[in-house]
């Protein structure tokens, strides 16, 4: 288990991204491809049903599971991140 200095380095060094290319960088060095994959899709995700799309159209456009798209639905309702960015 990481504690939580670790993760607050994390989100320290994610804090002094200014620019997409660094962006691109840090995460290419840190995620498999795969996981920033997964990352922008349910980014895509919490954009569409913001802007009103239904689950299973949401499903549609994105192949994400059901189970996944009730965690960014519950994320979108009670946390500040998705609606922020």
């Amino acid at each position: 288990m990481c504690d939580a200095n670790k993760i607050n380095d994390l989100y320290a060094a994610l804090t002094e991204i200014d620019n997409i290319n660094d962006c691109k960088n840090f995460l290419n060095d840190l995620c498999t491809e795969k996981e920033i994959e997964a990352m922008a899709q349910r980014l895509y995700a919490a954009k569409l049903l913001i802007e009103g799309n239904t689950y299973e159209q949401v499903i549609k456009k994105t192949e994400l599971s059901s189970a996944t798209l009730s965690r960014i639905s519950k994320s979108i309702k009670s946390g500040n991140g998705y609606r922020k960015i």
